[in-house]
């Protein structure tokens, strides 16, 4: 094969996954025209390239006039990366960058009904710390890592009575809490669990907008004072989003606050 014929097939994969890039939660359907004013394609060159595209699954066309949707072969190369997601480890870059920047103990918490699991946690470095171990258990309706999940989930009162069950938990104080957290984006806890630790979390989201964990920072009251932990909260917020993104999550999907 000639070097130009090569050179040619690598832009037309190029532009082939230009095409696939174009959709969205929202645009999930495209005609050939709306899909030419995001891909800088002739039109000869755009359809030879959907109808590519169609026979190999990637598309499936729908309608009159003609529109454009993700194909059954995207749905499978999607599940396959699903199942192979080690997410502790995707999210150790976000976590050591978190880390670097508090000096203070990180960690990531996955849901599990009424309980919430730590999958990964990088403890401070400092003489004084707060930290718990991967593996560690708590009650979903305990702790800030807890509540920044629940605050997402949508969860019914009697749901959150059930989960709050054999706990001394309020469940009109934990209502209430839990909109607070949505409504600025963080959950916080005071020498809640252990006497002089504070903690900040804030949740990210699967492709699908669910949400998907938590993560968090912990450290003593003496230096998580209220403006350090609001930065702190920033940092976590930030890097939530890029985890979110990690899992396929876009911004436009964001939940109401």
């Amino acid at each position: 094969m000639a070097v130009s014929e090569k050179n040619e097939n690598v832009r037309a994969v190029g532009r082939a996954l230009e095409i696939l890039l174009a959709f969205t939660p929202q645009d999930f359907e495209l005609t050939p025209s709306e899909l030419l004013k995001r891909v800088d394609l002739s039109r000869p060159t755009l359809y030879r390239l959907l109808y590519t595209l169609e026979e190999n699954g990637f598309l499936v066309s729908v309608g009159e006039p003609q529109r454009f949707r993700l194909g059954p072969s995207v749905a499978r190369l999607a599940h396959v990366w699903t199942s192979s997601l080690d997410l502790s480890a995707l999210a150790e870059p976000v976590l050591r960058r978190i880390w670097q920047t508090t000096n203070e103990t990180v960690a990531m918490f996955l849901p599990q009904r009424e309980l919430r699991l730590c999958v990964a946690e990088l403890p401070s470095p400092q003489p004084l710390n707060f930290k718990r171990g991967v593996g560690y258990t708590e009650r979903i309706v305990r702790g800030a890592t807890g509540r920044a999940i629940l605050a997402y989930m949508g969860s019914s009162e009697d749901e959150l009575r059930a989960f709050a069950q054999g706990t001394n938990v309020n469940i009109k104080e934990l209502q209430n809490e839990l909109a607070q957290t949505r409504k600025r984006g963080y959950a916080s806890s005071h020498s809640e669990l252990i006497s002089g630790a504070v903690s900040v979390a804030v949740p990210f989201f699967d492709r699908h907008g669910a949400v998907a964990g938590s993560l968090g920072v912990f450290g003593p009251e003496v230096r998580l004072d209220g403006t350090r932990l609001k930065h702190i909260a920033k940092l976590l917020q930030e890097e939530a989003k890029n985890l979110s993104a990690m899992l396929g999550y876009g911004s436009a999907d964001a939940p109401a606050k």
